[in-house]
């Protein structure tokens, strides 16, 4: 009896896992000789991995060279940071951006020494159950720190993995659950932390987004996309949301020697950090004001240009739990948004010297 043909899909992962097999061995050899040296890979420790990657969700590897190893020096394992408080925590992160990552790695640090007595959970499931890790951050602490053969699909090897089986479908949230069963095939029961970061490191290096470097790529063998002339096409991205334009005004309230801060509120840009109050519109200046500047700054598909104006109040308004009066010295002690950062510096330049 004549059988039927597999059904699409089934063909397509066949296909996939053809183009796929065989990757471990040249990846690996690429890697061993190429791998970025990079301060959170000196050990397998899940603390470093698991504050590595916090620090790397939608920040460049460059920037969080020097902000780790600064926060590894302040909280040097999960019980430092559990014992911490929030606003000690957040000053560390300053700079960083997208606080809420720094939130839940506290929350999770004094879960882990609530709940695990201090210890790691050591499965994938398990460590999703922590705030702030996610599939991805739960697949690499796995198998970089405790030998896990668990998959990853994130910027660079989703970019890898796409192009080497030639999928060319939409990627991103729900649209990647085809990269991670592929990826799931992949790895290697051996050392599969190793072999994740090496994915990684080649679509950092050389499987980049544009002007990828097929020549030196250890995978251009058997990589689809090369092979149909569609390295340029995969992966299909999302659209890029539009940048909304927003204008406003600072206001440095002084106070004899001190100025006016305010905390940001839940659900507000920079939840939890020091501020200097706003107002919405280019230009909320009020006759005696002084205009201090202009700063610029993006923040979540917005392009925020602030005009800076200082004024002097008679009266200082009530101190409450989210807002204070503060000298100029004791602004560099709180945890403050990047904008209130610039501010307090560009205040500070147009004081008169003593």
């Amino acid at each position: 009896m004549a059988m039927s043909p597999a059904p699409r899909s089934q063909r397509r992962q066949e296909r996939s896992s053809s183009a796929a097999s065989g990757a471990a061995a040249p990846l690996l050899a690429w890697y061993r000789r190429h791998r970025r040296d990079l301060p959170w890979r000196a050990s397998r420790d899940p603390y470093r991995v698991w504050v590595s990657e916090i620090m790397l969700q939608q920040t460049q590897v460059e920037r969080v060279r020097e902000f780790f190893t600064r926060f590894m020096e302040r909280f040097p394992d999960v019980a430092a940071l559990a014992r911490a408080p929030e606003r000690a925590v957040l000053k560390r992160w300053e700079g960083l951006g997208y606080y809420r990552r720094a939130r839940q790695l506290h929350a999770a640090a004094k879960r882990i020494v609530a709940e695990h007595r201090g210890e790691f959970p050591r499965t994938a499931a398990e460590l999703r159950g922590l705030p702030g890790i996610g599939r991805y951050t739960a697949g690499a602490i796995a198998s970089i720190a405790f030998g896990q053969p668990e998959p990853i699909v994130e910027a660079n090897s989703r970019r890898v993995i796409a192009r080497l089986v030639g999928h060319a479908q939409p990627v991103g949230g729900a649209a990647d659950e085809a990269l991670w069963q592929i990826a799931a095939t992949l790895v290697p029961r051996r050392d599969p932390g190793v072999f994740n970061q090496a994915l990684m490191d080649l679509g950092a290096m050389v499987c980049t987004v544009a002007r990828p470097l097929c020549n030196r790529c250890p995978l251009a063998a058997t990589c689809v996309a090369r092979a149909t002339g569609r390295v340029e096409e995969i992966p299909l991205l999302p659209k890029q949301r539009a940048v909304k334009q927003v204008r406003e005004t600072a206001l440095v309230l002084e106070c004899g020697e001190r100025v006016v801060v305010e905390r940001r509120g839940p659900g507000e840009w920079w939840e939890g950090l020091w501020d200097f109050p706003r107002a919405a519109g280019g230009d909320r200046r009020r006759p005696g004001d002084r205009v201090l500047g202009t700063i610029a700054y993006t923040v979540t598909h917005h392009r925020v240009t602030c005009r800076v104006a200082a004024r002097r109040l008679a009266r200082g308004p009530a101190v409450t739990p989210t807002r204070r009066l503060v000298s100029l010295a004791a602004l560099s002690r709180l945890a403050m948004t990047a904008p209130g950062r610039r501010i307090a510096r560009l205040l500070a330049a147009h004081e008169p010297p003593d």
